[in-house]
């Protein structure tokens, strides 16, 4: 087999590394203040810890709807940098405005009313005898003060995102850093109790989390405006929120997809694990381990996939179609020969990780062999990530829906629910079963791929 094509030269892995790295780090450290912030409220025993699990599931939806809303209005962001055009660039971060304003204002409603209620559809009783109703009152406690962070958060998703588009990747990831730092230290403090401050618990869980990103959003903020040679387009930003109606209309025709490709996605998810969860509250705690270390091993193709998006989008708004499907496939085959080494690095540790929990003997068992299964499928993962990304830099966003969300609601989810409700199948089976799917997966992502559909520039180029 020929490997050249699939290997690129120094100047390739340089510019890669360049916009990969910060990423990673501020994935990395993220996700691993995460583990510790998620082993810290599991200290104080397995309902609190289940209940913030359940919680943030629930707020996982709302990230990545925030993500998916400014996705479609980044696609042009990257392409506009490409171009040169300023203009463009500071259209589209107006449009993020908006879209960070109305997802923020239509979740806080919805958790508000009804939080209470959508936590009591993961509580069922299991093989061990866990307080559902315990369970129920630190999710809502918990919830209460987190949703203070939702406009922080999408702030801050609004000017990190254009900074990666733009090329500024280490300011976002100076700003995560310092994040992830305040946070870790207001757990240290708040769940404990510690240096005359009171032992909240889980609220002293999500005061920490609500000032760490507040922190991250001021930095950012603040650096942006005082930097007007390296974000120009900020210049007069706010004097108008007014945006040409061509362009919303080319965003919107780009982004909906986007947007209802995350919704869908992410509500898939929590459908999926709302599913698992008939199995007992045992199973809640697992899933909460095995997803939250498995994040920290998922950052390598989650920010691959950044890479994708950010110079593979910045080749088609520069008119170079050619150089952007060579470097693209070099991109993924680099994507998956890194996970294929940390999938193994994750086999390897996942037995030990969970018993840093302070829970069951079943919970932790449960939670090691879960982390084998996605550990197994970190090469399949990451060559669907970057398929899609590859597809979503490109401008197909209506093929992204079908190849994400839709594959999960048309596959997924019916398994799922068929082999929870219709079965007496322990867990382990049914989610390697429902995790199998994405072989299928895989295949489209290839062939889609391969249709070159995707070689596009939007910001020249007539839809």
């Amino acid at each position: 087999m020929n490997l050249k094509p699939y290997i690129g030269d120094r100047s390739f892995y340089r510019r890669m590394l360049a916009v990969m790295t910060p990423v990673l780090i501020q994935n990395v450290i993220t996700n691993f203040v995460n583990l510790l912030d998620n082993i810290m409220v599991g200290q104080i025993g397995t309902e609190p810890m289940s209940g913030v699990a359940i919680v943030n599931q629930l707020l996982f939806v709302f990230n990545l709807c925030v993500f998916g809303g400014m996705a479609g209005a980044g696609i042009f962001t990257a392409q506009f940098f490409g171009h040169g055009d300023v203009s463009g660039v500071r259209h589209t971060f107006r449009i993020k405005l908006w879209i960070g304003a109305a997802s923020a204002g239509l979740f806080l409603a919805l958790l508000l009313r009804h939080g209470a209620a959508l936590i009591g559809l993961f509580l069922h009783e299991g093989e061990e005898a866990l307080d559902l109703a315990a369970t129920l009152a630190h999710g809502q406690a918990y919830l209460h003060v987190m949703l203070l962070e939702l406009p922080l958060f999408a702030l801050s998703q609004i000017y990190s995102s254009t900074l990666r588009e733009c090329g500024e990747t280490v300011l976002p990831m100076k700003a995560g850093v310092a994040a992830v730092l305040v946070n870790l230290a207001g757990n240290y403090v708040l769940i404990y109790g510690k240096l005359g401050a009171p032992a909240l618990g889980v609220v002293g869980a999500a005061i920490a989390t609500v000032l760490s990103r507040a922190v991250e959003a001021l930095i950012v903020l603040l650096w942006s405006h005082r930097k007007p040679q390296r974000c120009p387009y900020l210049a007069g930003v706010y004097r108008s929120l007014r945006v040409p109606g061509a362009l919303v209309k080319r965003v919107a025709l780009l982004g909906t997809p986007l947007l209802l490709n995350e919704l869908l996605w992410s509500a898939g998810m929590t459908v999926l694990n709302q599913s698992y969860s008939l199995r007992g509250l045992e199973v809640v705690s697992a899933l909460n381990i095995s997803s939250t270390v498995s994040n920290l091993f998922f950052c390598a193709f989650f920010s691959m996939g950044v890479t994708v998006s950010i110079l593979v989008g910045q080749l088609l708004g520069a008119g170079e179609l050619e150089r952007a499907v060579d470097e693209d496939r070099k991109l993924i085959a680099c994507s998956v020969a890194l996970c294929a080494g940390v999938g193994v690095l994750m086999a390897l540790l996942a037995p030990l990780l969970p018993r840093l929990y302070n829970t069951t003997a079943l919970v932790q068992d449960l939670a090691g062999q879960l982390l084998l299964v996605s550990a197994a499928m970190m090469p399949v993962n990451a060559f669907t990530n970057t398929c899609y990304f590859t597809l979503r830099a490109g401008g197909k966003t209506g093929i992204t829906f079908l190849f994400d969300s839709g594959f999960i609601w048309a596959l997924c989810i019916p398994l799922a629910l068929v082999l929870t409700r219709a079965t007496d199948l322990p867990i382990l089976p049914i989610y390697i079963l429902v995790q199998g799917l994405d072989l299928v997966k895989c295949g489209l992502g290839y062939v889609l791929v391969r249709s070159r559909r995707w070689v596009k520039n939007l910001v020249t180029e007539p839809r």
